[in-house]
């Protein structure tokens, strides 16, 4: 493939900085990170990035149809992989409505602004235009009672604002194929896990708090089962999609990783007992923080994904298992100690959020 202008919404956050370090690193394109720059945006993710002159940074919201606009005029792209989102449940709980904005209101804007300038191009630039909606396998709900696993023709079933209002961006990336023509591709993700990881997911949170001597909360009795997928495996499988997948397709990618969330903060407490055994005054062991704690609110049981048809047609599978990935992983945030204090100094502590009261 040529050289190509990436647009990539979103890159400064957890996966959107991890498609844009390997772009940078393992391909010949030019990129465009437009990012809002939100608790989650950390521009010290891309401190390798900067220095390449292939790159370029736009500090603004996709919401902003006329910046939007100027973006498109100014660095013509060939392809846009859209990862700009509010993401995290908890938030969703405790404040939908900027989910519904950036999650709705922003797709719709960056669509209608992709549809205008893509009506435009001629010939091969309009040929090869694609639209990349990167998305959550939290879309299809809950899989509970059951052995199944989501497939790209799985019914929608979301459950918490975050995922309705991915759902509906989904929907609308697709009417925007059928109705207009756009070209199109959507993938649907299960849970990331990785190097730069903002603190409030799960796997961060356990190993800073495990270091600082500070509980770590499982939700009810930690029976909530997830599919993990390392992050840089997921940004190979992104850049595979938005280049060689099948327009107007939906792609699940997982990294066929189901643990119980119990299993992964008892895995992580014993990879930390082996590299830091060096613990907080008053510790015995890591696995003596653990503290079950009352159940986020519709919480979904298990998400599993059937990542078979990206397999099948585009030759992608996840190269890390969860042991390498996880064990890379907390010997990243032991290393990268400047960097979570940084991330950490934004308004985020650490405390719980999705919490509704003890009635819920």
């Amino acid at each position: 493939m040529g050289k190509k202008n990436i647009l990539v919404t979103g890159g400064a956050g957890f996966i959107g900085s991890a498609v844009v370090r390997y772009l940078i690193h393992e391909t010949s394109h030019g990129v465009v990170n437009i990012d809002k720059l939100t608790y989650a945006g950390n521009l010290e993710s891309l401190s390798e990035a900067t220095k390449s002159s292939r790159y370029h940074f736009v500090h603004g919201d996709i919401c902003d149809s006329i910046l939007m606009e100027q973006v498109f005029l100014e660095f013509e792209p060939d392809l846009v992989m859209h990862l700009a989102a509010e993401s995290h449940v908890d938030r969703s709980i405790d404040g939908p409505t900027a989910f519904i904005h950036t999650n709705i209101v922003g797709t719709c804007t960056l669509l209608e602004v992709a549809r205008s300038y893509w009506s435009r191009l001629e010939g091969e630039k309009k040929a090869g235009f694609r639209f990349h909606h990167i998305s959550t396998d939290e879309v299809y709900g809950d899989l509970e009672g059951t052995t199944d696993l989501f497939t790209e023709e799985t019914p929608y079933a979301p459950s918490s604002p975050y995922s309705a209002s991915k759902a509906s961006s989904d929907h609308l990336v697709r009417s925007w194929y059928r109705t207009y023509g756009l070209p199109i591709v959507i993938t649907n993700c299960s849970n990331n896990y990785g190097p730069y990881h903002f603190p409030e997911k799960l796997i961060p949170l356990m190993i800073l708090n495990a270091l600082e001597g500070k509980p770590l909360p499982v939700y009810g009795k930690g029976e909530q089962i997830r599919d993990w997928l390392y992050v840089e495996d997921h940004a190979r499988a992104l850049y595979k999609v938005v280049t060689e997948g099948k327009v107007g397709e939906t792609y699940n990618i997982g990294g066929h990783n189901e643990k119980k969330n119990i299993e992964v903060v008892s895995t992580l407490c014993d990879l930390l007992e082996e590299l830091c055994p060096s613990k907080p005054v008053g510790v015995k062991a890591y696995r003596d923080l653990i503290t079950y704690v009352q159940d986020r609110p519709g919480h979904d049981h298990r998400y599993a994904i059937d990542a078979g048809k990206i397999e099948r047609e585009l030759g992608w599978r996840p190269i890390e298992t969860f042991e390498t990935g996880l064990r890379k992983t907390v010997q990243w945030y032991l290393d990268n100690s400047v960097w979570c204090r940084h991330v950490q100094d934004g308004s985020y502590q650490r405390e719980r959020l999705g919490h509704v009261g003890e009635s819920a």
